[in-house]
C-alpha cells in the first residue's frame, strides 16, 4: 500500500511539474515578437522545414526548426526577437537524427507546407497561438500535428498536408 501511495504521489508530482513546464512556456511565448510561422519561413534559407517548436532551453525562450537541405538534416533556431537565424546546426546522430528522418518521411508526400498547417490551425482556433508543428505519416497519409497555447490553455490541431 505504502509503494502505491508513493507512486501516486510521484504521478501527481510529475504531471503538476509538465503542467509548470508548460505554463512557464505558454508564458514566454507571450512575449515573442516572432511566430511559429514566420519561424518556419526564416528557416528556409537553411532547407525545406520538416518541424518547428517553441521550446525552453535552459530557461530560455528558443524557436527550433529542424530542416532538411541536401539529404542532410539541421536544427535552425530563430530569433524569437527578430526572426532571424541565430544559428544553425547538423543533426548527425540520436534521437534528434532518428525525429528528423521521420519527420521528412511524412513530408515526403506532402502538398502543403507546414506553414499552411499552422496557418490554418490558426484559423480554426482564433486567439490561440502556434507554439509546435511536428508532421507524421496517420494511415498513409501525411498530417500535421499544431499544439497551440491561449493563456495557459493548450489546444491541438490535425491536419491533412496531403
Amino acid at each position: 500500500m505504502k509503494r502505491v501511495l508513493t507512486a501516486a504521489i510521484s504521478l501527481c508530482f510529475v504531471s503538476l511539474l509538465h503542467a509548470q513546464v508548460d505554463a512557464k512556456l505558454a508564458d514566454a511565448v507571450k512575449h515573442a515578437k516572432v511566430s511559429l510561422d514566420t519561424g518556419l519561413k526564416a528557416s528556409e534559407r537553411e532547407g525545406k522545414p520538416i518541424s518547428g517548436k517553441f521550446e525552453l532551453d535552459e530557461g530560455k525562450l528558443q524557436l527550433s526548426v529542424y530542416t532538411e537541405k541536401a539529404a542532410k538534416f539541421y536544427e535552425v533556431v530563430v530569433d524569437h526577437t527578430s526572426g532571424k537565424i541565430a544559428k544553425t546546426e547538423e543533426i548527425t546522430t540520436g534521437d534528434d537524427l532518428t525525429a528528423a528522418k521521420a519527420q521528412s518521411a511524412a513530408m515526403t508526400h506532402a502538398k502543403k507546407s507546414l506553414r499552411q498547417a499552422v496557418r490554418d490551425a490558426q484559423k480554426t482556433h482564433k486567439g490561440f497561438r502556434a507554439v509546435s508543428v511536428v508532421p507524421e505519416e496517420k494511415d498513409s497519409h501525411p498530417v500535421a500535428t499544431v499544439t497551440l497555447v491561449k493563456d495557459h490553455e493548450t489546444q491541438t490541431a490535425t491536419k491533412k498536408l496531403d
